[in-house]
């Protein structure tokens, strides 16, 4: 890796506010060299945190409290008084890119307080960064921090075991971190999964092209209540997530949607579900599953009001519950990759 470095450019006006936009998972020497680079320019920086909110997984391994208490320690470490610096926690959304927007606007403008004065810290690299084209009421204002440090290489040799290669990439505050973290039991769940999704991918890396997956979900409403599993199994081992699996080659996805309900909850065994078929969608985000590109068909099942049927966990789940609509729109942390975001997504139309 080469280290982070900062060419020297022309000064420019000092603007009130500055937002910088990013996962931070977790922050390394490049994020907080751009940070420096950017209180040169800026007299309050904005660091907005994204995929807060969300269970840990290996691509988000760190909560935004854990991130922001990080960044904070190296800005610190690096002479940065606390006060220059603020923080925005905004959720992924999926598939509707409008309220993700919204969420960083009016985080960004709650510390404001209506400024205009507000320039927009980045480096366009690649699509990755389309972000930074999508608020035209901010300047632009370029990085010329020039590194080609990522947080996918700290992840990969973090979950791999190479804490000394880490050293070299993070500030030392962040290292610390990583070090306690990794005696920690969330560690070793991420590090089992790592491990899974590694061998995972390996059975597939001789096909002759990358496969696309296809799975079944179920939203299955009752008296407020929506019907989830907890999963047993990795990746996502504890999260809470719909029934649902992937489509077998002779069935339709309709009825590999009532198998994986019938075998995970044991609802459907009495009861005709497709009778209760409200509406389907498809959800194929390209990076929604760590496992590789899977597309899912999901069903919304409404069966109305009333006692809510019994359950009995089985098959990839550990446990069959019924939860609050209301509790599970206030706890997207709890949730296995997009699932809270689809279940959103049928509930939230009415």
């Amino acid at each position: 890796m080469t280290a982070p470095s900062t060419p020297s450019s022309t000064p420019r006006r000092r603007r009130t506010f500055g937002v910088y936009i990013g996962r931070f998972e977790p922050p390394h020497a490049a994020h907080l060299a751009v940070m420096l680079e950017a209180l040169q320019s800026v007299q309050k920086l904005i660091v907005v945190i994204g995929s807060a909110r969300a269970a840990r997984n290996i691509k988000n391994p760190f909560t935004a409290e854990e991130r922001q208490d990080l960044i904070s320690a190296m800005l610190q470490g690096a002479g940065v008084p606390r006060t220059r610096v603020l923080f925005v926690h905004v959720r992924d959304y999926y598939y509707n890119e409008a309220l993700w927007l919204s969420e960083v606007q009016a985080g960004v403008t709650a510390h404001t307080r209506g400024s205009s004065d507000v320039a927009l810290i980045g480096h366009i690299k690649d699509e990755s960064s389309y972000y930074l084209r999508s608020f035209p009421a901010w300047e632009f204002i370029p990085t010329h921090v020039v590194s080609d440090l990522s947080a996918t290489d700290v992840r990969r040799a973090y979950f791999e075991g190479h804490l000394d290669t880490v050293r070299g990439m993070v500030p030392p505050a962040v290292h610390a971190f990583l070090t306690t973290f990794q005696t920690t039991p969330d560690y070793r769940d991420l590090r089992d999964e790592y491990e899974y999704l590694a061998r995972y991918r390996a059975a597939w890396k001789d096909a002759p092209y990358p496969p696309i997956f296809v799975t079944t979900d179920a939203v299955i409403t009752r008296s407020g209540h929506v019907l989830l599993v907890r999963r047993g199994g990795l990746p996502g081992r504890g999260r809470l997530a719909m029934p649902g699996g992937f489509l077998e080659q002779k069935e339709t996805l309709l009825d590999c949607c009532v198998r994986e309900v019938q075998e995970e909850t044991g609802l459907g065994t009495t009861l005709d579900l497709r009778a209760s078929l409200r509406t389907q969608a498809v959800f194929d985000y390209p990076d929604r599953s760590l496992r590789g590109r899977t597309i899912t068909h999901a069903f919304h099942f409404d069966l109305g009001i009333g006692q809510l049927p019994r359950l009995s966990g089985g098959s990839d789940a550990s446990e069959a519950l019924w939860m609050p609509l209301s509790n599970i729109l206030a706890s997207p942390e709890l949730f296995f990759e997009d699932h809270h975001a689809i279940i959103e997504h049928f509930v939230m139309r009415g």
